[in-house]
């Protein structure tokens, strides 16, 4: 059992013990336990296989091959459109998730035989994602921009193609290119690290925001 995940369950409110019961459930089938993106991971040989997570509505289990398992009693759920290789089984009380404690082992020990296998899960490539309008404008109107974007990794150009093709408005879409421009031109995908202080480089863990706490507490008045 990992420390950090006492801690993250202790200041838990809304699915304390939901979460708990989870957490109980997925140790029964021998996997290390681990804290990643600030939610108890679990894993085989290193390679991550479930997260357990609470949103406002329902609480759940992240099945991260979820698209690889059998899913015969049809209880996982794709969270969007946009996830492509992860799954959830969805929960809004204790008791249900105690009701499903056996399926629920099915289920993990289906995933870790899929790890096991070595199966990958199918994803989309590159040019199988959308690029709206107004990329393509900027691009027209700024050739050293479209240079920088297409050296940017395949990851980081789905992940600010999702990020643009999101928004519903042309003005938002205009707002949220120029805002990841100078990103961009400096070759950084849309989740990763600008201040050099991070832990988890190349990605972000919120250290700039200590930084902005000591620049401004150190600001004159």
């Amino acid at each position: 059992m990992n420390p950090k995940v006492d801690a993250f369950l202790s200041t838990e409110k809304r699915w304390k013990d939901e979460l708990t019961a989870l957490r109980e459930i997925v140790l029964e089938c021998l996997l290390e336990e681990d804290f990643k993106w600030k939610h108890p991971c679990y894993t085989y040989k290193g390679a991550n296989v479930v997260l357990i997570h609470g949103f406002k509505e329902y609480c759940a289990l992240l099945f991260m091959k979820g698209a690889l398992l059998n899913d015969e009693l049809g209880l996982l759920y794709q969270q969007t459109d946009n996830m492509q290789s992860g799954r959830q089984i969805r929960f809004t009380s204790l008791d249900e998730i105690l009701s499903k404690r056996a399926e629920l082992k099915t289920y993990i020990f289906d995933a870790i035989e899929v790890e096991k296998s070595g199966a990958k899960a199918p994803t989309k490539k590159t040019e199988d994602f959308p690029v709206p309008a107004e990329l393509i404008e900027k691009w027209e109107a700024d050739a050293s921009f479209k240079q920088a974007f297409e050296a940017l990794t395949p990851g980081r150009q789905r992940g600010y193609l999702l990020h643009f093709a999101q928004a519903q408005q042309s003005n938002t879409r205009k707002a949220r290119i120029e805002k990841y421009t100078e990103r961009i031109l400096k070759g950084k995908g849309i989740t990763d690290c600008v201040c050099g202080l991070s832990k988890r480089m190349p990605n972000c863990d919120g250290s700039h925001k200590n930084l902005k706490s000591a620049l401004d507490f150190h600001a004159p008045t």
